[in-house]
């Protein structure tokens, strides 16, 4: 399965930052057991979802555009195996000076965690011809609370980068290059924000964290335990789930199964996702 897809004239590459664990039941503690039973083949026997961190580059119009920056090494009492994200840049002959964006879906810390590099107090940024674009909803509620030990990547990976003067808040619609916009899709945090491409008619969605799951693709009422507001990311998820249908769109996941490319298709009134 290649790493690389082609939009019209979008170029997109997945790179990983390293993998997730959760406990099914803890990470969707509404779903009943019953109800996993036609998605048993995506955890393991013991009932555990093995989630990507996906992040993706996107060359357009002359420029290079990085969507996410994963989970990264710094993450304070963290065990989770990360910090893979510079070495698949590394691998794929891509280097971070290149980069000329980064978009940020939402402030969760497995999708800012390589933002920035610490040396004592002074912070620089991993990608330094960048700025850094993210939803100003996210930014205003996350910020209030950098100073909890649980939100402290907010203060190491996303404060900084104000008074570095890189900073770009975004709001509802919004075009970064002619092919490339910002698609609000609120639910999972109150500024969470997909990626759009559209180029000669064809489309791609970078779904964010609208969907963790392929399950997600026909089951769009569940809902996480890390979603801010349950119904309102059911409803977006719905909402997008048809539009991608209709549209026909490719869809990029950075949390389904590496490199996150596929479709939705249709059998016996239900969606699936099928991977290209």
């Amino acid at each position: 399965m290649s790493d690389r897809v082609v939009v019209g004239s979008v170029e997109i590459t997945s790179l990983s930052d390293g993998l997730l664990t959760f406990d099914s039941r803890e990470f969707y503690p509404s779903v009943p057991e019953e109800a996993w039973g036609p998605y048993r083949g995506q955890m393991t026997r013991e009932g555990l979802l093995t989630m990507n961190m996906g992040s993706f580059v996107l060359r357009s119009e002359g420029k290079t555009v990085l969507v996410d920056t994963g989970l990264g090494t710094s993450q304070p009492g963290s065990d989770v195996p990360g910090g893979l994200l510079l070495d698949d840049f590394a691998a794929r002959n891509i280097s971070v000076e290149e980069i000329d964006m980064v978009v940020t879906t939402h402030l969760h810390g497995d999708h800012v965690g390589w933002n920035l590099k610490r040396e004592r107090d002074t912070y620089r940024p991993t990608f330094p011809n960048a700025r850094y674009w993210m939803p100003r909803a996210d930014w205003e509620v996350f910020t209030r609370r950098a100073g909890m030990q649980v939100f402290s990547h907010i203060l190491h990976q996303v404060v900084p980068l104000e008074n570095l003067g890189i900073l770009e808040l975004m709001e509802g619609e919004q075009q970064l290059t002619s092919e490339i916009g910002t698609l609000p899709t609120p639910g999972h945090t109150p500024g969470h924000t997909s990626v759009l491409v559209s180029s000669q008619g064809e489309s791609a969605i970078i779904l964010g964290d609208a969907a963790h799951i392929p399950a997600q693709v026909q089951e769009t009422d569940w809902s996480p335990r890390p979603d801010t507001d349950p119904e309102i990311s059911r409803v977006t998820r719905r909402n997008l789930m048809d539009r991608i249908e209709i549209d026909g769109s490719l869809i990029v996941a950075g949390h389904f199964p590496a490199p996150g490319f596929g479709r939705i298709v249709r059998l016996k009134e239900r969606r699936y996702w099928q991977a290209l």
